[in-house]
C-alpha cells in the first residue's frame, strides 16, 4: 500500500505547471463568436452585421456598404458588438471595398481552376 502513495506522490510532482498562461488577448477574439453579430456604434445606432474577419480587421455587412473596423475599435456587450470611438466611414468603406475585391477576386480565380 506504501508503495502505491509512494508512486501517487511521484506523479503528482512530476506534473507540469504552465508557466505561459493563455494570452486573453487570443480570447477575447474568437472568430466563431464575432460573426453574424449586430454591431452598434458608440451613441447604439445600428452599423450592420459582421460578416468576416480579415487579419486584424472585422467586416460589417451594412446596407449596400461592406465596412472594414479595426479590432482594436470593437468591444463585445453582451449579444452584439460595439465600436468604441469615432468611425471614419469613408476609411471604413475603402477597408470593406478592398475586402470584398480581394474576396471575389479569389473566388474568380478558385473557379478558374475548378
Amino acid at each position: 500500500m506504501s508503495k502505491i502513495l509512494n508512486l501517487g506522490m511521484f506523479f503528482i510532482f512530476l506534473r507540469k505547471t504552465d508557466t505561459n498562461p493563455p494570452d486573453p488577448k487570443s480570447q477575447d477574439l474568437d472568430e466563431n463568436n464575432l460573426l453574424c453579430r449586430f454591431v452598434k456604434d458608440g451613441f447604439g445606432n445600428k452599423l450592420g452585421e459582421s460578416i468576416a474577419i480579415d487579419n486584424d480587421i472585422m467586416i460589417i455587412k451594412s446596407g449596400k456598404d461592406f465596412l472594414g473596423i479595426p479590432f482594436k475599435h470593437i468591444l463585445e456587450e453582451e449579444k452584439t458588438l460595439l465600436v468604441r470611438g469615432p468611425i471614419d466611414n469613408e476609411k471604413a468603406k475603402e477597408m470593406g471595398k478592398n475586402w470584398l475585391d480581394k474576396t471575389l477576386r479569389s473566388n474568380s480565380v478558385q473557379e478558374d481552376k475548378d
